[in-house]
């Protein structure tokens, strides 16, 4: 069974169409939160995963914008969660509103959490990746630090499948992986897209200059 998995997309719609046009062959799609935030097209995400019934999980910001709270002291993150707000319908609130902070799929073999597996908005880095964040599940899937990257151990896989909309590892490439629950192995990917596109709709929105800034670094 192979499985395509994507985080963080972050209401950035292009970068969104070009990874799952680009996904290989597979049985099922899950992702591990944040699906809005930053971009500008909040809705258009949320229905893009709502209407394929991905299995998704609660990011931050997507817990902002279901509680009606936001981030201090970052503004494009605000920024974000303000335009989510404004954009959501009550059907696409509520999707995001039930999002769970945590999956178990694939009859207990995949584990997936937006940040870390027990304690919620920590960034797990590759250097804190270890055997210790496993639990009884043969895959973790993590999000949250937008850098891509996989380590398999005797006990398991531990992977973050890298950002799909924002990734901040110096590549601005839309990241997502693909993983072979049979074999435990895990392909990691990279797909080119229109990054001027998504930037001029982030000014078009009245969205923050850096939001569009950093989109062509990979930051």
């Amino acid at each position: 069974m192979k499985v395509g998995v994507v985080s963080d997309v972050h209401a950035n719609l292009v970068a969104l169409g070009a990874v799952l046009a680009d996904l290989p062959d597979v049985d099922a799609v899950v992702c591990a939160g944040d699906v809005v935030g930053y971009n500008p097209w909040p809705a258009e995400c949320v229905d893009a995963l709502r209407e394929r019934d991905v299995p998704t999980v609660m990011g931050n910001h997507d817990r902002m914008v279901a509680s009606g709270r936001n981030f201090r002291g970052n503004g494009m993150a605000q920024a974000g969660v303000r335009h989510a707000r404004r954009e959501l319908n009550d059907v696409q609130r509520s999707w995001v509103e039930r999002l769970p902070r945590e999956r178990t799929l694939f009859d207990g073999r995949v584990k997936v959490v937006h940040d870390h597996p027990e304690v919620q908005d920590r960034y797990t880095y590759p250097e804190a990746f270890g055997p210790h964040l496993l639990g009884d599940e043969d895959v973790l899937v993590l999000g949250h630090t937008h850098v891509q990257y996989h380590e398999a151990y005797d006990e398991g896989v531990v992977l973050n499948p890298g950002s799909v909309g924002q990734p901040r590892d110096r590549d601005p490439r839309a990241a997502y992986a693909v993983l072979d629950l049979d074999s435990l192995a895990v392909t990691e990917h990279r797909v080119e897209y229109d990054v001027e596109r998504v930037a001029a709709a982030v000014r078009e929105a009245g969205l923050p200059e850096g939001t569009a800034q950093r989109l062509s670094e990979g930051r």
